[in-house]
């Protein structure tokens, strides 16, 4: 589990070397302002894991209906070339 921190947004302008070292050994920062939370920092390579685990389970939801779909009997298939026609149609390639 990472580090949580909670700072005052006022903390970023005033005390931004310190907010940037809980970054960098991954901890998380919630900013507060007025006593309530308003974001979350967290380092670049934290958020591109999350952004690429949201991504992939994302992908893996959309192939899991992908193919309940095409698992039924009244699944309509297309070729290739019909495929490619309406791809370039809908996006005008």
């Amino acid at each position: 589990m990472r580090d949580v921190h909670v700072r005052p947004v006022r903390d970023l302008r005033n005390n931004y070397p310190q907010v940037e070292s809980l970054l960098d050994n991954h901890g998380q920062v919630i900013l507060t302002k007025h006593g309530r939370g308003a974001a979350v920092l967290i380092n670049f390579e934290d958020y591109t894991e999350i952004a690429e685990y949201t991504h992939y389970k994302y992908v893996a939801e959309k192939l899991r209906e992908a193919e309940a779909e095409a698992a039924k009997p009244t699944a309509k298939w297309l070729d290739y070339k019909t495929v490619i026609r309406k791809l370039r149609k809908k996006y005008n390639a």
